[in-house]
């Protein structure tokens, strides 16, 4: 990965972050298939028109959408689904520990199906960033009961679908990441509108709080719209495997930004956690361990 993939790696992990945030409090005022509709509606209503402003064409026939169907129901109606259900059974520290086995479901799915080499660096790297994210985020991960099993399952499973997600991205590199980001997302409405129809009744819900909206808005906006423009961005240039790397960095970057916006107090446990994630990305990158190993070889 260069440089500019790795900022764009951190951008997006803001983004995400912010998501505990924003779905932890439209939870209190929707049910979970609303809010992951209205997630994804509201996103696909921004940049779908934009797609087109930026002089790019949406796909044309049923064979040309069938890519996004696929793309959707494996990156966006199934993770999002089963992570928001998942996050009303169990703490949102330990639904960011279990999203974190991303990059380990995608490696493994990758070797299983693609034949990708499962280099050891790898292996360790994200081994080393799911037990950063442990440290991370202490005792608070551990506040479970016999319904979290449940909860527990459905984070795992999303995590599951993102890695298959990371293996169908393979065949739309080459395509604008504005188109990818617009015709996943018009996918994804069109599929999750009818589910939380006949499930949820949305028309017959309370009119939710202001405070409740703006957060669904924020939701949609800025961790669904402008992430998955990054997201297919990173894709393009760093391809689905880095691209999922993300899922380390979304809990330091949500801890971060309980410090600087809520106030929260910065424990030890917090930084010592960033800092093995630190070092298994480090691992993963290779490039400061590879001109340690040549210092080495010229000093001996």
């Amino acid at each position: 990965m260069r440089a500019a993939d790795w900022i764009l790696l951190l951008v997006l992990s803001v983004l995400w972050g912010a998501t505990f945030f924003f779905v932890a409090v439209a939870l209190q005022a929707l049910p979970p298939l609303t809010l992951v509709t209205a997630r994804v509606a509201l996103a696909a209503l921004l940049l779908a028109p934009l797609a087109l402003i930026a002089g790019y064409r949406l796909p044309a026939t049923p064979a040309a959408w069938r890519p996004y169907v696929v793309l959707a129901l494996l990156n966006n109606v199934t993770p999002f689904t089963l992570m928001v259900y998942g996050q009303t059974r169990i703490a949102s520290a330990l639904a960011a520990v279990l999203n974190a086995t991303t990059p380990l479901f995608t490696l493994l799915l990758a070797r299983l199906f693609a034949g990708e080499p499962l280099s050891a660096a790898k292996l360790v790297g994200v081994g080393l960033g799911i037990a950063g994210v442990a440290v991370l985020m202490g005792p608070a991960a551990l506040g479970l009961d016999t319904a979290s099993a449940v909860g527990m399952l459905c984070i795992l499973a999303g995590a599951l679908s993102y890695g298959f997600a990371a293996l169908w991205m393979r065949r739309l590199r080459g395509t604008p990441p504005l188109v990818s980001a617009a015709a996943q997302l018009l996918c994804s409405t069109v599929m999750l509108a009818p589910l939380a129809a006949c499930v949820d009744r949305f028309w017959a819900l309370p009119v939710p709080s202001a405070t409740a909206m703006a957060a669904v808005v924020g939701l949609a906006l800025f961790s669904t719209a402008l992430a998955y423009v990054v997201f297919f961005r990173i894709n393009a240039t760093a391809g689905p495997t880095n691209v999922m790397l993300v899922t380390l960095l979304i809990p330091v970057t949500a801890t971060a930004l309980g410090v600087l916006i809520l106030g929260e107090a910065l424990a030890p446990n917090q930084i010592a956690g960033a800092l093995i994630i630190a070092s298994g990305l480090v691992v993963i990158d290779g490039r400061l361990l590879r001109w340690i190993s040549r210092r080495q070889v010229r000093a001996g």
